[in-house]
């Protein structure tokens, strides 16, 4: 038995191993020919694999009650598209430049941005899964402060996880993990290090959350971390999200939503990001991550709806 789990793990590790070698080798490819592979790979994608197709289209039928069967069927198609697209440019980071990431992104609203983190020591920066959220990284190259990246831990590959942190940490940005964000953000604040805590919000909590909002016409719940540490530093809150300019192209928008959260309801706060999160998402919804599974959980007796 225990020599069938060794080798298990030597094989599972030796393909993890393979795999990261590829994904190198394809960034290391022109922008031209990754777009030709997405191109195939959308027509895979929306004819025989149908990846995630019953729950890209439950989640569009439920964001877009208006729409027709064949207007959420093009809908997904766009997505299919897209989620191609953004997965080779995620890829393509890795190898490169920082001169020219910085050349096909343009940013909106940093000046208010910068100003808020060093006046307060800090702010709280909520993205979401929409457009290219991994070039965001860049956002780094034009703070006068430190960007702290949360994100969750690849426990089972340790090789994706070194490849992926390579790439977001490449504009001079830092990654922390979920459970150690408000450690190393507090680290920073008594150094006097003015910090831009970034998190991707809209992931999905686990049921037993108190927070349960509706989002996108369902019920979702919500991890509560964002909100507290925005009460307890009273930092202001910041929402990112992207505009797509084209092919390899963005630019990321920063709105501040909370400019004294200690005197805001917590609730209040949140009800803020998912206002800000529907809007840009009903405008070019195709950019949303819907093969995401958000609303899986359900909410639990007693616990009450935000609104």
């Amino acid at each position: 038995m225990g020599k069938n789990t060794n080798k298990k793990s030597i094989f599972s590790q030796t393909g993890n191993q393979l795999v990261v070698l590829l994904l190198k080798a394809a960034a290391r490819l022109p922008f031209a020919v990754l777009y030709g592979i997405s191109d195939v790979l959308y027509l895979l994608l929306k004819t025989l694999i149908k990846y995630r197709s019953k729950v890209i289209t439950e989640n569009l039928r439920f964001a877009f009650p208006e729409k027709s069967e064949e207007e959420i069927r093009r809908l997904r198609n766009r997505f299919y598209r897209y989620f191609c697209h953004v997965t080779l440019e995620s890829i393509k980071l890795y190898s490169l430049s920082v001169g020219e990431l910085e050349k096909r992104l343009k940013f909106s609203g940093v000046a208010e941005l910068n100003k808020q983190a060093i006046q307060n020591n800090g702010v709280i920066l909520l993205a979401f899964h929409y457009g290219n959220w991994e070039w965001s990284s860049a956002l780094q190259l034009k703070l006068d402060c430190k960007l702290l990246m949360v994100y969750n831990k690849m426990r089972d590959n340790q090789y994706m996880d070194a490849f992926l942190l390579q790439s977001r940490e490449k504009c001079g940005g830092e990654a922390v993990q979920m459970g150690r964000a408000a450690k190393v953000a507090f680290r920073y604040v008594a150094e006097n290090i003015p910090v831009v805590l970034g998190l991707i919000a809209d992931q999905s909590a686990l049921e037993s959350s108190q927070y349960w909002v509706r989002f996108l016409n369902r019920e979702a719940s919500f991890f509560s971390g964002p909100v507290k540490i925005a009460q307890k530093t009273n930092q202001p809150v910041f929402f990112q999200y992207a505009k797509r300019l084209g092919r390899g192209r963005y630019e990321y928008c920063y709105e501040l939503i909370a400019e004294e959260p200690a005197k805001i309801e917590s609730g209040e706060i949140l009800l803020r990001y998912i206002e800000k999160m529907e809007e840009v998402i009903k405008n070019e919804p195709e950019y949303y991550l819907w093969s995401h599974k958000r609303w899986k959980h359900k909410r639990p007796e007693g616990t009450a709806l935000i609104q």
